[in-house]
């Protein structure tokens, strides 16, 4: 920005005002959404409720049993224990302790069906025994049973905002407990002669006291912080495995519907297609058989050609419907090859279609203007031959439901300008206009005119159809260029 010099000062002319660096709103924006990424990725939150579905029953009949072994293999360690590890002595009643390792194995059966609960009576039974029997908690059955209840909690609860609850509650009861053994129940002399050490004058980097403080809470954190993440873990992969799941079921859903879709659309194209070609040579075989009947005495020869058209028609008929049918009957993969099919119509057989309904005594007119040189031949094939089938089919409801003898079809190509809030647009746009009458009893189904508007929806385009003011009908559509 430039700012002008204020009179009265020593300097003259403009001065630039350096801009001053500042965080850009683009900036924040990218630090607020990895904010977000980071608050979501925490295991206490989640962007919605969802709720792990509890085992069936052959799970928890697994768990039973997988308790039962590991009581089995913490019975026979703790048997081991007591022959080298509990010191001189007595060691007080073995079937005391059996029933104090069996009792936090018990409660895991129902770790999954209970998991916070069975958490919250681990920490209390791991607490109490680590008071009054020190030896039993320390043990190796003991310590993975607990370990368990904790994994358990984190990875199966279903009420995440209770789970964090209960799991900061145990995890500072513990710590507190810890603490408050160091600092009350024991002191400096009773842990340097647990272990063996003369005085607290360093060994290694730090004194025996401090090193074992430090690794009591290493341990635990550990211990407790293992326990968590592999909960989460669990927990975690067990949820995307659900949205995995759900993801496929809403792909082969959405598959269905596109087959099914598919399926409705080659229907409609398939009428289409069967309607406008026997329709328009149908319409001619009418005529020609009304006119042949009518001067069959008087005009023999005349008669003869109104047959030969019948002939002629009635094979193209059954000559595009072969190979229509061909195209829907077979497929590259068959052995004996691709179905045969005839070029489909496009721009270059309207005159022929026009000259034939002359021939047919309907007076047609065909006019042809481009907006641009090469508009109209460049069309795409799709485009060309809903072209030609909406030309085909004004000419065949003419014949049909008219009074009319004459008809004008007009073929031209244009654009739009840009407005305001649209873009410009090229089109190609049909008109038929006769100058006939509705002929009384001859009303039809309406698939013709349905599907003109078919063929002009697929394309983008719009359809005026309707009578004149000055009478007749007109079918007006307007293709978008792509």
């Amino acid at each position: 920005m430039i700012e002008t010099q204020p009179s009265g000062t020593d300097t003259a002319g403009p001065v630039v005002q350096e801009k001053k660096p500042g965080v850009s709103g683009e900036s924040l924006r990218s630090l607020a959404g990895r904010i977000r990424r980071f608050r979501l990725s925490l295991p206490w939150n989640s962007e919605d409720d969802w709720e792990r579905p509890a085992p069936d029953p052959e799970g928890y009949r697994r768990d039973v049993i997988g308790v039962l072994i590991a009581l089995l293999l913490s019975a026979v360690m703790l048997e081991f224990m007591r022959g080298f590890a509990f010191g001189d002595g007595d060691i007080g009643n073995p079937w005391v302790q059996h029933l104090v390792q069996a009792s936090i194995f018990v409660i895991l059966v129902f770790r999954r069906r209970f998991p916070i609960a069975v958490m919250l009576l681990s920490s209390a039974t791991f607490l109490i025994v680590g008071i009054t029997m020190p030896p039993i908690s320390q043990t190796l059955g003991f310590q993975a049973a607990y370990f368990a209840s904790l994994y358990s909690a984190v990875a199966w609860a279903r009420n995440r905002r209770a789970l964090w609850l209960a799991v900061t509650v145990v995890v500072a009861a513990m710590f507190l407990w810890i603490i408050v053994g160091f600092t009350l129940s024991s002191s400096y002399d009773e842990i340097l002669k647990a272990f063996n050490i003369s005085s607290n004058d360093p060994v290694g980097l730090f004194a025996p006291l401090t090193s074992y403080v430090l690794y009591s809470f290493m341990l635990n954190a550990a211990y407790f912080g293992g326990a968590i993440m592999f909960g989460w873990n669990s927990w975690r992969s067990a949820h995307q495995r659900e949205q995995l799941a759900e993801q496929a079921l809403q792909l082969e859903a959405q598959a269905a519907d596109l087959a099914r879709k598919a399926v409705i659309e080659e229907r409609l194209r398939i009428a289409r297609e069967l309607h406008d070609v026997v329709a328009h040579h149908i319409s001619v075989i009418g005529i020609q058989a009304g006119a042949a009947r009518r001067v069959l005495e008087k005009k023999p020869d005349a008669a003869a050609g109104a047959l030969q058209t019948i002939e002629s028609s009635s094979r193209d008929a059954v000559a595009e419907m072969r190979s229509l049918l061909g195209v829907l009957r077979s497929s590259d993969a068959e052995t004996d090859g691709p179905a045969q099919r005839q070029p489909e119509p496009g721009l270059e057989e309207i005159p022929q279609l026009v000259e034939e309904y002359r021939n047919n005594g309907l007076d047609v007119k065909f006019h042809r203007a481009e907006h641009e040189p090469g508009v109209l031949e460049n069309l795409s094939a799709p485009l060309a031959l809903s072209v030609y089938r909406t030309i085909q089919e004004s000419l065949a409801n003419i014949r049909r439901h008219s009074t009319a003898g004459s008809a004008v079809v007009a073929l031209r190509s244009g654009s739009t300008p840009a407005g305001s809030d649209t873009p410009s647009l090229r089109w190609v746009e049909v008109e038929t206009v006769d100058d006939g009458r509705p002929r009384q009893g001859t009303g039809g189904t309406g698939y013709g005119l349905r599907g003109i508007r078919e063929r002009a929806a697929l394309h983008g385009g719009i359809t005026d159809v309707g009578p004149r003011d000055g009478g007749g009908w007109r079918v007006r559509v307007r293709f978008t260029l792509r």
